[in-house]
């Protein structure tokens, strides 16, 4: 098979498929752990009378649900566990960043928030590939 043909030829079942699920999850996923989610989760207990409330549920349950968003469900994503499942409450955190936290903000001051939610979401679509404990727990 010719090299134009195997590059064409990438499907679900392909390897590489599931070598690039494994570096969205792992880059990803790290990076939300590492960049944002570890500050919030390390200094709960300072910001959750402050923390902003774009919900409407309290400061301490949108601190809450934004280290979860941002620590949990990106830890489960880089294991691959519950993956699709796990990809929802980290695509919401980044699509309340994105377009209820920073609406009025120009592009530049949330286009983070939208590049994790495309990726979030893309993972949650196309799902862990085979190098992922749900695969290893016998899931499809």
């Amino acid at each position: 098979m010719s090299l134009r043909a195997r590059l064409l030829s990438v499907g679900p079942s392909d390897p590489r498929t599931s070598l690039g699920m494994l570096a969205l999850r792992l880059g990803f996923g790290g990076l939300m752990i590492v960049r944002h989610g570890w500050g919030k989760l390390s200094s709960f207990a300072d910001k959750k009378d402050s923390f902003p409330d774009p919900l409407g549920v309290g400061s301490e349950l949108s601190l809450a649900l934004a280290c979860f968003g941002e620590v949990v469900a990106p830890l489960l994503l880089i294991l691959g566990l519950g993956t699709r499942l796990a990809s929802v409450p980290a695509a919401f955190t980044m699509a309340v960043a994105a377009f209820v936290v920073h609406a009025g903000d120009p592009l530049a001051k949330k286009e983070m928030a939208i590049l994790y939610l495309v990726a979030f979401a893309a993972i949650g679509l196309v799902g862990p590939g085979r190098w992922s404990l749900d695969k290893a727990l016998g899931g499809r």
